[in-house]
């Protein structure tokens, strides 16, 4: 088990993170969704209401779908474009898919390499992007749902008000839709950028996502 832990600590701790986080956001919600009730002159909700409801599954889904956009972008931008002294670039002598040879597919596969690594046709293929279509898969779903959701909140605000609800189509081009969508993604796009510049030129010893602390500002694709 300690084993386990260690050499699994990265994902364990980020998924009891999200978790906690998850719960927090769910309780200060449900706070925030009451008072507003009341000041509308309607009767707060429970707990379990609360979690069922449109209004917390746009939350949650407005966010997980910038998140995963730039998780996608990211993937596949990063397979041609590149960053100049950033560790979050390839080498500039490598952009593009690669070779096979620099790939480990095909006949150059390994014995530890996945089993269709060295497969043809379709089964290579699907292997060689499944990163970027899960990414990308999760994205789409992520953003349907947060326009499900959304125009049921939505439409319940307006019955509140005593206005016409609209539908599913019509909520795509309300403003309401693109404010929730618009605003998460610039501030993931901002997060990325600011990634792949700045660590051009500032180190964090031991990290991954860091050059060496003595590398040169120039060296690209390089960890520490």
């Amino acid at each position: 088990m300690r084993k386990f832990v260690r050499e699994n600590s990265l994902g364990l701790v980020f998924g009891v993170l999200f978790l906690l986080a998850l719960g927090g956001q769910a309780i200060a919600g449900h706070a925030d969704f009451n008072q507003q009730q009341v000041s509308d002159g309607l009767q707060p909700v429970s707990l379990g209401r609360y979690l069922t409801s449109a209004s917390f599954v746009v939350d949650v889904a407005e966010n997980w779908q910038s998140e995963y956009l730039q998780f996608f972008l990211f993937v596949m931008l990063t397979v041609w474009l590149l960053q100049k002294g950033s560790p979050e670039s390839k080498s500039l002598d490598q952009a593009g898919t690669e070779s096979d040879e620099d790939q480990l597919v095909g006949e150059h596969a390994r014995d530890d390499s996945p089993a269709w690594a060295s497969a043809a046709g379709w089964r290579r293929t699907l292997l060689s992007n499944s990163l970027g279509l899960v990414m990308g898969g999760i994205f789409l779903l992520s953003w349907l749902a947060q326009s499900i959701a959304g125009v049921v909140a939505f439409n319940e605000r307006q019955l509140s008000q005593l206005q016409d609800p609209v539908s599913w189509t019509t909520y795509l081009t309300e403003p309401d839709f693109w404010n929730r969508t618009l605003q998460n993604w610039q501030s993931e796009l901002l997060a990325v950028f600011s990634m792949a510049v700045l660590a051009v030129y500032l180190r964090q010893r031991g990290s991954p996502e860091s050059k060496p602390v003595g590398a040169a500002h120039t060296s690209t694709g390089v960890e520490g």
